[in-house]
């Protein structure tokens, strides 16, 4: 078992310096409406809250597959993703639009539920048709140094998924360090994870491009010593273009323009999609 209280100590302020740095480097000859057009199509397109409703959900599902449709060059999103209970309805409409049906769970957003809980909701989600999963780390656990315990969750919970992909939340904002991100972020890959996720976008601060930073050195890092690709996905409060577009050129930055799809890279968000699509329909018409 990896000892991962063992991970490097990082400077906070240096991680501060350094993002700052990445961000004000010149995009050069960078399509930046193309790039809001690819944007889009990186989208996990989202509702969680306690107010869902099947209409809300349905119309949801309307959106995301509509882009393509319009004849402006606009890719649908990536993915919606809903609670569990939405699943099956997400899943019957999208059928054969090419957009993935996502869910949280895994005691989404808290994490405090014991882990059979836990994995009976992840088995009930991927049966209804969740082709993705995204699960919240117990950050109590974590934050009482019960770094194997965290493993071992994501583990089994990366089991329970049967295929489905499995996307790790770390709450950032509640980790508070960047040696704790890191060091969540070490347990979440060498738990076999297809994504890391920032937030769950129910806390402050969510996503942050240091915190991004923290995670993508692991990601790079960790692919060096293993070879095991993994996906990266802001989230949580992410709906102004420009905001969006600073993440993708960080992440583009240190793991390369390869990295830069569906595949490997998604913005979770609510508002975000209607936001780049009018900022592209303005420019365009400028």
């Amino acid at each position: 078992m990896t000892d991962f209280s063992k991970t490097p100590v990082l400077d906070d302020k240096d991680i501060s310096v350094r993002t700052e740095k990445l961000l004000q480097k010149s995009m050069g000859g960078l399509d930046v409406v193309r790039t809001y057009a690819d944007i889009l199509g990186m989208i996990d397109l989202t509702t969680l809250e306690g107010t869902d409703t099947s209409k809300r959900v349905e119309d949801l599902c309307d959106q995301a597959a509509s882009y393509s449709s319009k004849r402006e060059g606009l890719p649908d999103v990536a993915a919606v993703c809903v609670y569990p209970p939405f699943v099956s309805l997400a899943r019957r409409l999208l059928e054969n639009t090419g957009v993935k049906v996502a869910s949280v769970a895994g005691a989404f957003p808290s994490g405090q539920s014991p882990l059979f809980v836990k994995m009976a909701e992840v088995r009930y989600a991927v049966d209804e048709g969740a082709e993705e999963i995204d699960m919240v780390i117990s950050r109590g656990k974590f934050l009482e140094g019960e770094y194997n315990l965290v493993f071992d969750e994501i583990s089994a919970i990366n089991e329970a998924c049967k295929g489905a992909h499995l996307k790790v939340i770390l709450e950032t904002g509640e980790l508070k360090t960047a040696t704790n991100i890191r060091r969540a972020s070490e347990i979440a890959l060498g738990a076999g994870c297809h994504f890391l996720k920032t937030s769950t976008g129910k806390v402050t601060p969510a996503a942050t491009p240091e915190a991004l930073l923290v995670m993508l050195e692991a990601i790079r890092d960790h692919q060096k010593a293993t070879g095991h690709i993994c996906g990266i996905k802001p989230s949580g409060g992410i709906s102004d273009p420009a905001a969006a577009l600073s993440y993708y050129w960080l992440t583009r930055q240190v793991l390369g323009s390869k990295r830069m799809n569906k595949k490997w890279f998604r913005i979770g968000a609510s508002r975000l999609a209607s936001s780049l699509v009018e900022t592209i329909r303005n420019t365009k018409s400028a």
